[in-house]
Order: C-alpha cells, then structure tokens, then sequence
C-alpha cells in the first residue's frame, strides 16, 4: 500500500506529541505558521509611465523619484517602435534605470491594446505571449490588458468570446510563470466575473479601476468586495480633481481593500489640476494619509 508522504511541518506536530518530550517542536511549527499566513504590512504606491508623459520611456524612473513614489508602471511599447520591452537591451536599459533612481519596477501594461484591439488583431497574441517572458526578466508579476477605445468589450459578445478562446490558450504559459495577466475594462464586477470564471485559470484576474469604475456608475467598494482575491492591481483615479477632493472616498476604497486583504501596488492614473508634478506630489502626499507606506 503505498504511503503518504509527511511534510516536515507533519513530522514536526508528531514529534512534539510524544509526551511534551520534544517542546521545541510545537514552538517552531507555531512560527512557521505564523511565517507562512503573515501579509507584508502597508502598501506601494507607484505611477504608469504614460501618465508621466514618458511611455516606454526609461526616464519614468526618475520622474517617479522626484515625485516621491515607490514605482512605476512599464509599458510594453507601441506598435511603431515593435513593443521594445521584449528587446533585452531594452530591458537592461529598464533595469538599470529603476536601479539608479531607487524606483521599482512595479508591473507591466499593454496600452496599445485600446488601439489594437486584442479581441481581434492576431499581432495582440504574440504581445501578450512576449509579455509573460518581459514580466519574468523584469522580475514582476503583472501585466495590464487594456480593453477600452477599440478594444471595448461592452456589448461586443463575439469579441468577448474571442478574447475567452485566446485567454484559455495562453493562460497555461503565464501560470508556469508565475505572471498574472491583468483585464482593465469598462466592465461591471459581475461581467469581469463571467469572462474570469469562462477562462477557468487564476493567472487571469481583473485589474481595478476605481476612477473609470466609478465614472461608468458602479459601486466601487461593493465591487472591490465581490471580486476580492480575482483582483490583481489597482489604478488610483478620480476624475479631474486631486485625491480627497473629488468622488472617489479613498477612505472606503482602503476598508474595501481590508476587507479582501489586498497589500499589493495602487498606481496612480490621476488629473492634473495643478501640472503634472505638482498634482502627483499632492496626490501621493494624499494616499499615504489613507494607504501608509509598506514595511
């Protein structure tokens, strides 16, 4: 009969049942446990380099420092210069970059999708292929898919359906490495579930919106809530005004993000009342009084 095979924790809680003669034993599984369960505490908080004016632009780094912030957000590139983040010595550039300014590279995006649409043009496929290869070299584990402009999916359910059917095909190369592939959208909770839960892989998750979510009517913190760990990242927007200021109650947007234990990156996709620096200055000044810095 074949045996199954104890895990060390397992051999650990044996061994400190016999008769309290091993008490070390209960002491060190008490912390491993408590090592594999404990969350990073407070939050990153980083800016897409398009917002910066700087897309695919290695600068974005240093324009990040100057502001205060801990990341940035990466674009793949654009169709005129071949998405030239999956060039090594475009990556190299990248990294060295992110190294010189202190600035972390904080996730990848695929912008040009709004142009291109991924529900229908067959160079999208490649792209978010090569994508999952850029996010391994970059050491990151998001890549955003954008779906607005041409790639619009509201009342599109062929283009939904093609956009499950490649979904489904690439999922398998972005689980094995460990890269989570991130649907922006200006679906409702409910419909970014149906497309989730059609493709069927936890490397396809939704990327939040809460300025466009919030703008197209939905219930932001109810929905933050309901989609809870099929959330993967967030964008930190509110619609021509500075955060704290406008619509958006980052105050509940942080209880709803407590609520399904979110700790990862919040990017900031903010308006410019004030000029660039200056708003992204405030704003990130803003979103640490609500989002403290991780530790």
């Amino acid at each position: 009969m074949k045996r199954d095979r104890l895990t060390r924790r397992d051999m650990m809680v044996q061994a400190a049942a016999f008769a309290g003669a091993l008490p070390w034993a209960t002491a060190a599984v008490a912390q491993e446990e408590e090592v594999r369960t404990r969350r990073p505490r407070g939050f990153r908080i980083g800016v897409c380099d398009w917002n910066l004016g700087k897309t695919g632009d290695p600068g974005s780094f240093e324009a990040a420092r100057q502001i205060g912030l801990d990341g940035v957000q990466v674009s793949l590139g654009t169709a005129a210069n071949d998405m030239h983040l999956r060039k090594p010595e475009v990556q190299k550039a990248f990294l060295e970059a992110s190294r010189a300014a202190g600035v972390r590279i904080a996730s990848l995006a695929i912008g040009e999708l709004n142009n291109i649409p991924y529900k229908s043009d067959p160079r999208t496929e490649a792209w978010v292929s090569d994508s999952i290869d850029v996010c391994n070299a970059l050491r990151v584990r998001v890549v955003l898919l954008a779906f607005f402009g041409n790639g619009d999916l509201r009342d599109d359910p062929k283009g939904v359906d093609e956009v499950v059917e490649r979904l489904r095909k690439i999922a398998p190369k972005a689980e094995d490495k460990r890269v989570i592939l991130g649907i922006e959208s200006w679906l409702s909770a409910a419909d970014s579930m149906a497309i989730i839960n059609r493709v069927g892989s936890p490397a396809v998750q939704v990327y939040y919106d809460v300025g466009n979510s919030h703008l197209r009517g939905y219930d932001i913190y109810t929905e933050i809530r309901t989609l809870g760990k099929n959330i993967c990242e967030f964008h930190a927007k509110d619609y021509n005004h500075l955060f704290g200021k406008g619509k958006v109650d980052f105050v509940k947007v942080r209880e709803a993000m407590d609520a399904i234990d979110y700790r990862g990156w919040i990017q900031i996709e903010g308006a410019t009342p004030l000029g660039l620096v200056e708003s992204y200055k405030q704003n990130a000044v803003y979103l640490r009084t609500v989002f403290p810095r991780r530790v």
